[in-house]
């Protein structure tokens, strides 16, 4: 007969043992009082077994009854050993311990009939340790229901022989099924307990891996709070100290162009530990949009070099594009990725190189990998990373401390570009060695028979006026720094602005006034950007046909309920110079009944 044992990986995986486990475990603990039982029953069945009218016979049974005995003795010694973890193996073993016991058991009855004046003692004798037998079995159902029969099948078959024992026969059957039923019974009420230990074990093993995974959340919101604590406290102080001097406050003289650089410096790289900051939190929760598209990658990548050649230089150093011939003379083929992200990951790649090179060179390297796949290298001849701190440098909050003494950031930049690679369908890989550099591979899919898709302008590239015409612009923003910033970029547009605190202000400005585009902030006080996006949609006379830019701080709820109140177009904070004039052009050329467009 087979028997079927349920697979345990997924219970011991949570810290649970299975049914099946623990039945065998109680068997197992059974035993030793198994053997007890049978060495104590011993003197008994010689006793009555010297009554017997051939000694012959008896000295054979006792032999096989002393063999039974030692087998399972060594059976119980095996059960502690490593080898009998696999549970197929020892259910097999516990049957055919069981099974052995019947042998014996049924030379019992064999014996006991040929046994004269002894033989219904004996009989009497083997049925009782067939019931024992059974009370052993009785934890694990498929040992039970194959050798409680077996065990008990000898005594009654030789008592149902003979006329003259049919009614002790009779007795004895009851007693069998009686004791077949108890241990039915209480087979039935272990794997209640198993059951419900088994799933107290797996809520202890949850319990545990949620208690494990809150204690490594809090972890990474302290590390997260004490990094943008000191990137904001040091990127602040420099640029309150500029701006106090701007403003002529403490005495101090007017700020240098070095001072005001330094300052915008510390600025920008503020913003973009925020940036990479919310993107890392984002991509962790699982909320981190991925658009693939198909892209030509080395344009890409050409662009992004033209751009850091002269903070390279500034630097001294050498900072050189090689391109796979294939890739450079191809009519077709294209990457199949996220090009706003990937341009994320190589501009943080290339900001590391030049970061962290002193001296040297940089080397951009795009390359086919196969039929099917892209790479694009950044190397440098930096100090270079130990196998340990090129760990260290993909997690997250982690910098090496060898290296990154005086620099900024917040540790994120690898880990989070690893992450974005990957939901892509790619990899970002990292060798290097110290004192000699660092190489960094970013692995995409590619498709040699796709062709790219116009790549849309870079997003700090400054763009004309919409239709060439300098547009009258309502601006809807209950934040006075937004407000400055979005009117700055504006009127360097050449756009005129009007600015209006608050929903309910906007719209009786566009009720009354000639507005060529209006900019709606999507959260804002007594009246909010969807609501007031919907009352401008429902002015009389064309008023509520004009152009309409609803403001977002990302939220994607925010940017569907600003999309069915009616507007034109999205665009999301932080804004940019060239967001904010792309954002302008798509809201004045989309038709009202063409939907909206969305503008990162």
């Amino acid at each position: 007969m087979k028997v079927d044992f349920p697979p345990v990986q997924a219970a011991a995986a949570r810290g649970g043992l299975s049914v099946t486990q623990q039945a065998l475990e109680a068997q197992t603990a059974l035993l030793p009082y198994a053997l007890g039982t049978f060495g104590v029953s011993l003197p008994i069945y010689v006793w009555v077994g010297a009554h017997a009218t051939d000694v012959l016979p008896m000295t054979g049974s006792l032999a096989i009854f002393a063999s039974a005995w030692a087998v399972f003795y060594a059976v119980v010694n095996w059960l502690k050993q490593p080898a009998a973890q696999n549970l197929a193996r020892r259910g097999r073993v516990h049957i055919l311990a069981g099974l052995f016991w019947a042998v014996a058991i049924a030379q019992l009855a064999l014996f006991a009939d040929q046994s004269g004046p002894a033989r219904e003692p004996l009989l009497l004798i083997s049925l009782a340790a067939a019931a024992i037998c059974i009370f052993f079995t009785a934890p694990w159902l498929p040992s039970l229901l194959i050798v409680g029969p077996a065990v008990a099948a000898g005594p009654l078959i030789v008592l149902f022989v003979r006329p003259e024992t049919q009614e002790l026969a009779n007795q004895g059957w009851g007693a069998i099924a009686l004791a077949l039923a108890l241990a039915l019974i209480l087979n039935r009420i272990l794997r209640r307990q198993f059951a419900m230990a088994a799933e107290r074990e797996v809520l202890i093993a949850d319990r545990a891996g949620m208690v494990e995974e809150a204690r490594r959340l809090a972890q990474s919101k302290s590390d997260l709070v004490a990094t943008l604590s000191h990137e904001i406290r040091n990127g602040l102080t420099g640029v309150a100290y500029v701006l106090a001097a701007a403003t002529g406050r403490g005495g101090r003289s007017a700020p240098s162009r070095e001072q005001l650089s330094a300052a915008l410096d510390a600025a920008n790289d503020l913003i973009e530990v925020l940036n990479t900051t919310l993107d890392s939190e984002t991509a962790e929760a699982g909320r981190l949009a991925i658009e693939t598209r198909a892209f030509e990658p080395v344009g890409l990548v050409r662009d992004l070099v033209l751009l850091s050649r002269p903070n390279a230089a500034a630097k001294g150093l050498e900072f050189t594009l090689h391109v796979d011939p294939e890739l450079d003379i191809a009519r077709c083929g294209a990457a199949i990725a996220d090009a706003a992200r990937v341009r994320q990951i190589v501009s943080n790649l290339v900001g590391n190189a030049l970061k962290f090179t002193l001296r040297g060179r940089v080397e951009a390297r795009v390359e086919r990998v196969g039929d099917t796949r892209l790479a694009i290298e950044i190397a440098d001849t930096g100090p270079g990373l130990t196998p340990e701190e090129m760990e260290a440098a993909f997690e997250p909050f982690q910098r090496v401390e060898r290296t990154s003494a005086g620099t900024s950031g917040a540790g994120l930049g690898l880990s989070l570009s690893r992450q974005l690679a990957r939901l892509m369908g790619g990899d970002l890989l990292g060798h290097s060695a110290p004192g000699v550099g660092s190489c960094f591979r970013l692995e995409l899919p590619y498709d040699p028979a796709a062709a790219a898709e116009p790549a849309p302008d870079g997003l700090d590239a400054p763009a004309p006026a919409a239709e060439g015409r300098a547009l009258r612009i309502l601006v809807a923003e209950d934040d006075a720094l937004n407000a400055a910033m979005l009117r700055a970029i504006l009127e360097q547009l050449g756009h005129q602005v009007v600015h209006a605190l608050d929903g309910r202000r906007a719209v009786e400005l566009a009720r009354l006034c000639d507005f060529d585009l209006i900019m709606i902030d999507g959260r804002m006080p007594v009246l909010d950007g969807p609501h007031t996006i919907a009352e401008i949609r429902a002015l009389p006379d064309g008023a509520g046909e004009r152009p309409v830019i609803a403001v977002i701080g990302g939220d994607a709820d925010e940017a569907r309920e600003c999309a069915q109140a009616g507007a034109d177009a999205v665009l999301r904070k932080p804004v940019s110079v060239g967001g904010v004039a792309r954002a302008v052009a798509d809201a004045v050329a989309v038709e009202r009944a063409g939907g909206m467009r969305n503008v990162a």
